[in-house]
């Protein structure tokens, strides 16, 4: 079984249920063995992490940037970076913000260029953006019209039961699928 850990920080559930959403579509891909790793509980959990082929980083967008929460669990990396033992694994990243903009772009900014510094592949979204003259509701995959990975917007007033609205959760699914799809492919190519 391919390993693959989604990493992520949620605090009242919404980046959570796009956490959800791409293990879901991770396990429509035959061999792959994904968990949900809360940064909380990492510690307990670096073996997996470090066994898988893939990791897949998600944080709250906070004051136009990462949580500090993750922002911990990157810092805790050094080690790793330091010996490039991630190095060639694949990276992906999801996001999510209380408004339409909310700085999502810097916050997977910054995931993208952690992924980076770790010598690791970048997956993209891999989805066109929705089209807002056919649907003004805003209601298509990749709505927010992001090509770096996924991202979503769950309104300050709304809980994570409503909120981020399906076709953001849809949008995570299919880039679960993607992610286990190419994942698959690149490790079938190291053998």
């Amino acid at each position: 079984m391919i390993k693959v850990s989604i990493i992520y920080h949620s605090v009242r559930g919404h980046t959570e249920q796009q956490a959800k959403a791409i293990l879901k579509g991770l396990h429509t891909v035959d061999g792959i063995d994904a968990r949900m790793i809360p940064v909380s509980e990492v510690k307990d959990n670096w073996d997996f992490i470090n066994e898988s082929e893939a990791l897949i980083f998600g944080s709250p967008t906070f004051m136009g940037t990462i949580s500090a929460e993750f922002k911990k669990f990157m810092d805790e990396t050094s080690k790793i970076w330091m010996r490039q033992e991630w190095k060639d694994k694949i990276a992906a990243g999801f996001v999510n913000s209380g408004w339409p903009s909310g700085d999502k772009l810097n916050t997977m900014n910054q995931l993208v260029i952690f992924a980076a510094q770790h010598g690791m592949i970048w997956v993209s979204l891999g989805e066109i953006p929705g089209n807002l003259s056919r649907d003004p509701a805003k209601k298509e995959i990749n709505r927010i019209g992001s090509f770096l990975g996924a991202m979503a917007c769950s309104p300050f007033d709304q809980s994570s039961d409503v909120a981020p609205p399906a076709c953001d959760l849809e949008t995570a699914e299919l880039f679960g699928k993607r992610i286990g799809q190419v994942t698959v492919r690149w490790v079938k190519g190291k053998e």
